[in-house]
């Protein structure tokens, strides 16, 4: 036993619920973001803003014609595996190894394939990390272990992952469009909740594929948590503050959480108010790519996931146009209602002695 911890010391290999669950998890994300999302913010400027380049065919591969940011996009799988290797802290050979993992996995996983690509590319890379530099021909070794583990898991598990990923999902839909006052306030203040924590509530969303009320719901517990952390913090942080905590990510105020923890009430209460609002009032859907959902205000991902999806259901012919309804529900469920909302909140938590001046202050 002691040998095995110690082989698993030099390799670098910690098997924890941090190292998978918020490292791995989180790397994720940004390999989606700089794959998928951004390949659809592309496809939606140039659509929108009529730009050719970025509306033209710029390769065809089997039959099949790419945009600039459809091929983005379709290197999603890739961009997951290198990022969670990545956050492994994977040598050279087994990064490079986890683009065919990552392709294969999300490939074979269909529309759940984020879920097969994290559960894939983590023992792929460990695996190949366990075998790195432990030979004389590890230019071979290295990858044939990490691409052989790769392959074998992603036809073996990828789809029965991705299916079990979308069945979930899809319960939580289901579940969204029966009940969404209730299904509104649960999934919007746990996503909420999971944008707030050192986890990656974008991955979540794109694993389960998370759309529809659901995600609407799910918008709407980001926004709140993000614009309501960055106003009501208005005093201590000011405009450096608004912007990090309002369109980068309220993960900033963890610290102060932990010292403090009533200072996250506000924000929850707040998703639990505009989720509802936005699956019964505005009927709020994100019809985008799933990990805009988990995105809230950074970067204004989620409201651009919203409007793409409008414009997706306007090309299927499923909705006629874009309303003075949907576009003051959007505004007031990702900014406005946040933006009152929390500091009321909080301004009653501050008079009963619950949060203090100074609580919020991000060193």
């Amino acid at each position: 036993m002691e040998k095995l911890k110690a082989f698993l010391k030099r390799k670098d290999i910690v098997i924890s619920v941090k190292r998978y669950g918020i490292d791995a998890l989180g790397a994720m994300a940004q390999g989606l973001f700089c794959s998928l999302l951004i390949g659809t913010i592309i496809n939606t400027l140039g659509t929108q803003f009529h730009i050719p380049f970025l509306t033209m065919t710029v390769a065809t591969v089997n039959n099949v014609e790419y945009t600039v940011g459809s091929l983005a996009s379709a290197m999603s799988g890739p961009a997951m595996a290198v990022a969670i290797g990545y956050a492994l802290h994977c040598p050279p050979l087994v990064l490079f190894s986890l683009i065919t993992v990552g392709f294969a996995s999300n490939a074979l996983g269909g529309a759940g394939g984020p879920l097969a690509v994290l559960f894939i590319a983590i023992i792929a890379s460990e695996l190949g990390k366990a075998v790195s530099k432990e030979t004389k021909i590890d230019i071979l070794v290295t990858p044939l272990v990490t691409i052989g583990v790769g392959i074998a898991l992603s036809a073996w598990w990828a789809p029965a992952l991705g299916k079990a990923a979308m069945e979930l999902g899809g319960l939580i839909m289901w579940a969204t469009n029966l009940q969404p006052f209730l299904m509104g306030i649960l999934v919007s203040v746990l996503v909420g909740i999971a944008l707030t924590l050192p986890i990656s509530s974008a991955a979540i969303c794109a694993a389960l594929g998370l759309t529809g009320l659901a995600g609407g719901a799910a918008v709407a517990g980001c926004c709140a948590q993000m614009v309501g952390f960055a106003v009501m913090s208005f005093r201590e942080n000011r405009w450096g503050g608004l912007v990090s905590q309002g369109i980068g990510t309220s993960m900033l105020q963890m610290g102060n959480i932990i010292k403090n923890p009533k200072i996250w009430i506000a924000p929850i209460l707040t998703s639990a108010i505009t989720g509802p609002i936005a699956t019964c009032v505005f009927h709020l859907e994100m019809n985008g790519t799933p990990v805009s959902s988990g995105m809230g205000t950074c970067g204004f991902v989620g409201q651009i996931g919203v409007y793409t999806g409008w414009m997706n259901d306007i090309a299927q012919g499923t909705k006629t146009a874009v309303t003075m309804q949907d576009w003051a529900g959007l505004l007031l469920i990702s900014f406005i209602l946040p933006a009152v909302l929390c500091p009321l909140f909080n301004s009653i938590l501050k008079k009963i002695g619950w949060v203090k001046s100074e609580d919020m202050k991000l060193v």
